[in-house]
């Protein structure tokens, strides 16, 4: 009778083999798969169960129908089942080929006269393996010669700086829909009613004690008018909001208090202020902002008071 491998032990390898895909496969977070799947676990163990029973049939069957065979035909069965495989058969000729040692029965043929205090030497062939290795070599040199020393073939600095220009471009398209790593050079005017409600409520908890609720200004500049002092539009409002406004003075840099899409939603709310009425509203500061690629106009009338520590200067036209 053949030796089989244990029922238990089949069993249990393929108990831990079917939990381990149920671990992989479904989204048990934190908690294990079967405690948070139960009843999942309780038809595997069903199942298990019925293959040890499957199992010990066969075996039973098996053995019977063993038992009832001729002792010729017990020694012809027994002898099936101890041929090796021909997968066997094939791995042990392959490496005996690719070895190329003379059987240990043919090596008087082989042995050369040397002889070092009892000590002999063969005169084996190298392993063919060893010279496959050799020519396949020879063939990677000769062609590694001529793509990139014939053809001047791209090497690894001209690869490694493409893959870094490849890199570059996937950021910045990642950047894009990855609103919490949005910057002043990607950032787009949000226009979703959620957005903007977020970035009221964000400007209405912040902002509000500098630029008034509606926007007006008080210690901060006027929100509503055309006059920017940093520059307007997304772009250079979002860049005002994550690094603070004019250097020792102004606005302080929110990019520590706020995510990158909260600035982005805030500075969208910003520019829908533009064109509002305050009921207080501050004196123009700044110039005129009409878009990115337009210069911005200097107010034509009215002067700017500017505060430093010391003195005070007036800019006029």
């Amino acid at each position: 009778m053949k030796n089989f491998i244990p029922s238990w032990l089949r069993v249990l390898v393929l108990f831990f083999a079917v939990f381990g895909l149920i671990e992989y496969f479904v989204d048990s977070g934190n908690e294990p798969a079967f405690l948070k799947y139960p009843l999942i676990m309780l038809y595997l163990l069903l199942v298990l169960l019925f293959l040890i029973g499957v199992e010990a049939i066969v075996a039973a069957l098996e053995n019977i129908l063993f038992k009832s065979l001729t002792e010729t035909q017990k020694q012809s069965y027994l002898a099936k089942q101890t041929q090796p495989l021909k997968i066997v058969v094939w791995t042990q000729t392959t490496y005996k080929k690719l070895l190329g040692s003379k059987p240990l029965e043919e090596e008087h043929e082989i042995i050369l006269d040397h002889n070092y205090d009892g000590i002999k030497e063969l005169d084996n062939d190298l392993p063919p393996w060893w010279l496959y290795g050799f020519y396949a070599s020879i063939i990677f040199g000769l062609v590694y010669m001529v793509r990139y020393h014939v053809f001047n073939g791209d090497d690894q600095y001209t690869e490694l700086k493409t893959e870094y220009a490849e890199a570059e471009i996937a950021i910045e398209e990642y950047k894009k829909t990855a609103k919490n790593l949005v910057d002043f050079k990607t950032v787009t005017v949000l226009t979703d009613a959620s957005d903007i409600n977020s970035g009221k409520a964000i400007f209405t908890e912040n902002c509000i004690p500098c630029h008034m609720a509606d926007g007006g200004g008080g210690i901060g500049p006027n929100l509503t008018d055309k006059y920017w002092i940093l520059g307007g539009g997304i772009k250079n409002v979002f860049k005002t909001i994550s690094e603070g406004g004019r250097y020792g003075k102004g606005m302080i840099a929110w990019k520590q208090n706020l995510k990158p899409a909260e600035m982005a939603q805030v500075a969208s709310y910003v520019l829908t202020l533009e064109g509002t009425t305050p009921a207080n509203p501050k004196e123009a500061e700044g110039a005129v902002w009409t878009s990115e690629k337009a210069p911005m106009e200097t107010i034509p009338t009215e002067a700017i008071e500017v505060k430093t520590d010391s003195v005070i200067l007036i800019e006029s036209d």
